[in-house]
């Protein structure tokens, strides 16, 4: 499977916080459903990696099932080992590093041109650059410039307003956490957030 042209095709990568595995696999089927089939569930998630392993089982292949917030070594064996996708960090973890040895396809958090330059060296497949609203769509513009091959994913403080600026800007996709999610993970309305990801959707048609 080629991630980064399917990451492209999808645009939304959807990031789920829940507060149990079993709040983030319903968050997972409420997505899905609504259309949106790349998904994040974070390990600050307890349960987390049951909660990617029980997803995994319920939604076959061509649905992108990837771990996030993966910081240690142990984290990536785990989220390998329950049948994650991907694997996403805010940053040059250790979990990062262990994902690539694991050939598992890494997208890694950064947000300075040194800092991207060193998660593509040390493999990953795609850049994170969070937190992306603190700088807009403009910076990553901006980083693209002397970066133009650099495959680079929006990430933090994004909405189906601002979304469209990012993918403008040379963004392969954007991922969407709270302005998505709202309160799903915790309680919330599970038709409500089918509508949220069907808002989402409407901007990459």
């Amino acid at each position: 499977m080629d991630l980064l042209a399917e990451l492209r095709d999808r645009t939304i990568l959807a990031i789920i916080r829940a507060d149990s595995p079993e709040r983030a696999v319903a968050c997972v089927d409420t997505l899905v459903e609504a259309g949106i089939t790349a998904l994040e569930i974070s390990l600050t998630t307890p349960g987390a990696v049951q909660a990617i392993r029980q997803a995994r089982a319920a939604h076959n292949p061509t649905i992108l099932i990837g771990a996030g917030t993966v910081l240690t070594p142990a984290q990536a064996d785990e989220v390998a080992a329950a049948g994650a996708t991907f694997v996403v960090t805010p940053g040059i973890t250790q979990g990062a590093r262990r994902a690539v040895d694991l050939g598992l396809p890494l997208l890694c958090g950064a947000l300075t041109p040194t800092e991207v330059i060193a998660a593509l060296d040390l493999g990953a497949t795609a850049v994170k650059i969070f937190p992306a609203k603190v700088h807009g769509p403009s910076y990553l513009r901006e980083l693209a410039a002397p970066l133009p091959h650099a495959p680079l994913i929006a990430v933090g403080g994004i909405d189906a307003k601002s979304a469209p600026e990012y993918l403008a800007a040379g963004a392969l996709a954007v991922g969407v956490g709270s302005p998505l999610l709202g309160d799903a993970g915790t309680g919330g309305s599970l038709a409500d957030l089918a509508d949220r990801a069907k808002a989402f959707l409407n901007i990459s048609e």
